[in-house]
C-alpha cells in the first residue's frame, strides 16, 4: 500500500500551496480544475472499493453527478467544488479508511481484489491525475507569464542529426501483462516486423528551433492536410511553453519559473501535427508505437521518460481485446482520431513508464509534456 498512499500525499500537497481562486479556476479548455482532480480521485477509490467491492454507495451516491466526468462538464466543476480546506480534510480521512480497508478486503473473493489488482489500477489511475495536475499547474505559470526574463544563455538552432538505430526484422513481443496492465495493453502477442530505423534520442529544442527558423510552419509541404487546416486556424507558430524576449532571444516557462533551453533537452508541448511536420522537414516520419515498443525492450533508446513521443498511429485495440473493469476506459478512443503516445515525462510515475502503456490524445493537443521521436522505413 505505500505507492498508492505516496502519491494520495502527493495528489494533496499539488492542492494544498493554492488561493481559493487557482483551487477553482479552469487553465485550460481541455484541463479540470486542479480542486476537482482530488476530489474525483477520492470518488473513484470509494467507487470501486467502497460501491462495487462492498456494494456500499453512501459516499458515492451524492456525488456521482459531479465526479464522474460524463455527468459534469468541466466548466461548472470549479464553482462546484467545496472550500479548498473541507476537501483537503475529507479527502484525508477518506484516502486513510480507504487504505485499512483494501488492507482488510483482501481475505475476499472478488475478481478486482484478485492479484491486488484494484490497489494497483488505484494506484495508476491516481499516477495519471498527477500528471494531469501538473499539467494544470504548468498552464497556471504560462497565463501569470515572465516579464522582463532575460535567458543567460541564447539558445541556437542545430541542424536535425539524428542518430538512427537499425532494428532486424523479427518476431517480436508487444503487450503487457496482469495485474499491472490497462486493458488497451491487452492482450500480449507476437508480431512479426520487418528492419526500421528508430532515432536513439527524442528531438531536441535546438533542433525544433532550426525547423522554426527555417520557416518550417510556414512550409506547406511539411504538413498534412490537416495539419496545415489546424495551423492556420490556431496560429502557433512555436511550442506551447516557449515565449521571446523583446530582443527575440527563446526561453521557456514551467510551473516553477521561466528558465533558459538547454540545446540538447527534448522538445515538448508540441501537437502531433507538429511533431509530423517536423518529421517530414527532417526526411523521416513518427514511428508506429509498435517499433517504439520493440526498440524500448531491446533497450537500445536513450532518454525515454524524458517526454511523450507522439507515434504515426492512431489508438487501437489488440486482436481479442477486451475491457476492463469497464468499457469507458479505453474502448470509446478506438475512435480513428487519438494517436498514441509512449514513454513518459518528467512527471509521469515509473510504474506507468513500462514498455507496453499507452497514452492517447487527439493530434490537436500541445499542452502535454509531448515531443517525438523520428524513424525511418
Amino acid at each position: 500500500m505505500a505507492p498508492l498512499r505516496a502519491v494520495q500525499n502527493d495528489l494533496c500537497a499539488l492542492v494544498e500551496d493554492l488561493n481559493d481562486e487557482d483551487y477553482r479556476a479552469q487553465f485550460h479548455a481541455d484541463l479540470s480544475p486542479i480542486g476537482w482532480h482530488l476530489g474525483h480521485c477520492t470518488f473513484i477509490e470509494n467507487y470501486w472499493l467502497r460501491e462495487v467491492v462492498l456494494g456500499d454507495d453512501r459516499l458515492t451516491a451524492p456525488l456521482a453527478h459531479y465526479y464522474i466526468p460524463a455527468n459534469s462538464p468541466k466548466p461548472q466543476r470549479g464553482p462546484a467544488l467545496p472550500p479548498k480546506q473541507d476537501l483537503l480534510d475529507s479527502v484525508r480521512r477518506q484516502q486513510a479508511d480507504n487504505l485499512r480497508l483494501l488492507t482488510e478486503a483482501g481475505t475476499r473473493r472478488h475478481a478486482l481484489l484478485d492479484d491486488d489488482y484494484l490497489s494497483l489500477f488505484l494506484l495508476q489511475h491516481h499516477c495519471q491525475h498527477f500528471e494531469t495536475i501538473n499539467l494544470a499547474r504548468q498552464q497556471r505559470a504560462l497565463r501569470d507569464g515572465c516579464e522582463g526574463f532575460e535567458p543567460a544563455k541564447a539558445l541556437k538552432p542545430a541542424p536535425v542529426r539524428q542518430e538512427f538505430v537499425t532494428v532486424p526484422a523479427g518476431v517480436y513481443s508487444i503487450g503487457g501483462a496482469r495485474p499491472e496492465a490497462f486493458d488497451n495493453e491487452l492482450p500480449a502477442h507476437g508480431i512479426e516486423y520487418g528492419t526500421f530505423d528508430i532515432a536513439a534520442r527524442p528531438v531536441s529544442n535546438a533542433e525544433y528551433l532550426k525547423f522554426i527558423e527555417d520557416d518550417g510552419y510556414n512550409t506547406r509541404a511539411h504538413w498534412t492536410e490537416a495539419g496545415w487546416k489546424w495551423r492556420e486556424q490556431t496560429g502557433w507558430r512555436h511550442p506551447d511553453h516557449w515565449r521571446q524576449t523583446g530582443r527575440g532571444q527563446w526561453f521557456g516557462i514551467d510551473q516553477r519559473s521561466a528558465f533558459g533551453l538547454s540545446p540538447d533537452d527534448p522538445i515538448y508541448g508540441i501537437s502531433h501535427h507538429e511533431a509530423s511536420a517536423l518529421a517530414a522537414y527532417a526526411g523521416a516520419r513518427l514511428p508506429h508505437e509498435n517499433e517504439w515498443e520493440i526498440a524500448c525492450r531491446l533497450s537500445v533508446l536513450r532518454d525515454t521518460g524524458r517526454v511523450w513521443v507522439w507515434c504515426g498511429n492512431t489508438f487501437y485495440g489488440y486482436e481479442g481485446f477486451a475491457p476492463f473493469p469497464y468499457a469507458e476506459y479505453s474502448l470509446p478512443w478506438f475512435d480513428g482520431t487519438h494517436y498514441t503516445l509512449r514513454g513518459g515525462s518528467a512527471f509521469t510515475r515509473p510504474i506507468v513508464k513500462r514498455p507496453s502503456f499507452r497514452n492517447f490524445y487527439t493530434p490537436d493537443k500541445r499542452h502535454i509534456f509531448a515531443g517525438l521521436r523520428l524513424a525511418r522505413p
